[in-house]
């Protein structure tokens, strides 16, 4: 049996049958995982010499080991009354519910309404506890279940109850989406949903993809400057903010019947999937180097680009021109247009001196020295923008040095001579790179 502590046993016990129990098993295996695997061997290893009946308390396919058990050979299964159906039903939960046995709540994705059975002692209800109020909040309204005997709690008190035993559940109602404390994926497309709704919000359902297009690129800017900051509240805000305008677009498409959430996951996992090939697949790759040529071979053999000119011209054209300019720079090395180091300084030179002899259009030769520093931060490994940014930042706080100077010496930052500028220049530079 599975186990003898449990009422069911008793039955066996007054028919005079003989059994072995895996408790003693249970309680010296170092998870529920080994457990599992001790018990399916000890039977498997049984039945080659003998016929083996494995009695569970419940459904059969509520015990994962009878779950491996059933795949076996010449195996009959005799179904049993299931015991999450009936904590159900004690707890008043109709149609369609989610089980789950309590050593698996923390491995598996649960949704209300739910049944955690096999709830036998406080310590196996605290894991429980944990797992499922990171889920669905410590306050959650649950039923605590023994035999027939239910009792309200709200779910922090999971643990603190007085008696368990092998005929424990505990069982989580749903709620109403306007009483929940922690909320789902699922339940941030209702949300939306019924924004877009027609008795809805006026705003959200007269929005296009054109009139909310600048939201994503200033909503990932936001999230990009909380991590900047190393702001984790923020993150947690911003992250949101971005994925509600990933959502906005795909419900548009959703109503026009083009796609939706479901096949824009579909898709990212199997992006995921076919471009780590060194992780999924056969490809083999050494450090993250390794990792990201084998990534960009599967990028452009998915996007289907048989030259390199198809990955130039993919660049998407929105980018920030400094940003653009360096991925461009990097997929023409790639396809065998590079430069060495020094090559790119003769380049800049090249168009610092027309720029300094006033030859040609001005905003030409700017062009040709800005691309050059955008190859050099490829050649040398560097992000320009984030370089660019970090130098803008000391500049911002070098100017306010400055003026700081200035005023404090009672004078104006626009009439200084030339000397006082670079002498008080000069002391803000130092001063902030100390």
């Amino acid at each position: 049996m599975r186990t003898a502590q449990h009422p069911s046993a008793e039955n066996l016990r007054e028919a005079g049958i003989a059994f072995e129990s895996f408790d003693a098993l249970y309680n010296s295996s170092r998870n529920y995982d080994t457990f599992v695997k001790k018990a399916v061997s000890l039977v498997r290893s049984r039945a080659k010499t003998q016929d083996v009946c494995y009695c569970v308390d419940g459904g059969t396919f509520e015990d994962r080991a009878a779950c491996i058990l059933a795949r076996g050979k010449g195996v009959r299964v005799y179904p049993g009354v299931s015991k999450s159906a009936a904590a159900a039903a004690c707890a008043g939960v109709e149609g369609a519910y989610c089980c789950v046995a309590a050593p698996e709540a923390g491995t598996r994705e649960l949704v209300r309404p739910l049944v955690v059975y096999d709830l036998a002692d406080g310590a196996l209800a605290g894991d429980v506890k944990l797992a499922l109020a990171e889920r669905f909040g410590d306050e959650a309204p649950a039923l605590f279940v023994r035999g027939e005997q239910v009792k309200r709690i709200p779910l922090y008190e999971a643990d603190r109850q007085d008696t368990y035993d092998m005929t424990c559940a505990l069982v989580l109602p749903d709620e109403e989406l306007l009483e929940k404390k922690r909320f789902d994926l699922q339940d941030f497309l209702a949300i939306m949903r019924r924004l877009r709704a027609p008795d809805g919000c006026p705003w959200d359902r007269v929005q296009t993809h054109a009139s909310i297009r600048i939201n994503a690129i200033e909503e990932a800017y936001e999230l990009v400057d909380a991590i900047d900051a190393d702001d984790p509240d923020k993150m947690c805000e911003e992250a949101g903010d971005v994925i509600m305008q990933a959502v906005f677009h795909t419900l548009i498409e959703e109503e026009r019947g083009h796609f939706t959430m479901n096949d824009v996951f579909t898709g990212l996992c199997r992006k995921l999937i076919d471009r780590h090939t060194h992780v999924f697949g056969s490809d083999a790759a050494s450090g993250a180097d390794g990792a990201l040529t084998v990534w960009e071979k599967n990028k452009m053999t998915e996007k289907h680009q048989t030259t390199f000119s198809d990955a130039v011209n993919d660049v998407p054209q929105v980018f920030p021109a400094l940003l653009r300019a360096q991925k461009i720079a990097k997929r023409c090395a790639k396809g065998g247009w590079t430069y060495s180091h020094e090559e790119v300084l003769s380049q800049a030179q090249r168009a610092l001196d027309e720029l300094r002899a006033g030859q040609g259009a001005p905003g030409g030769a700017l062009a040709q020295l800005l691309y050059a520093a955008a190859e050099l931060g490829y050649l040398t490994g560097s992000d320009c923008e984030q370089a660019l940014l970090d130098f803008v930042k000391q500049r911002q706080a070098q100017y306010t040095a400055f003026e700081v100077r200035v005023r404090a010496d009672g004078k104006d930052v626009t009439a200084l001579s030339d000397e006082e500028r670079a002498a008080y220049m000069g002391e803000a530079e130092r001063e902030r790179n100390t």
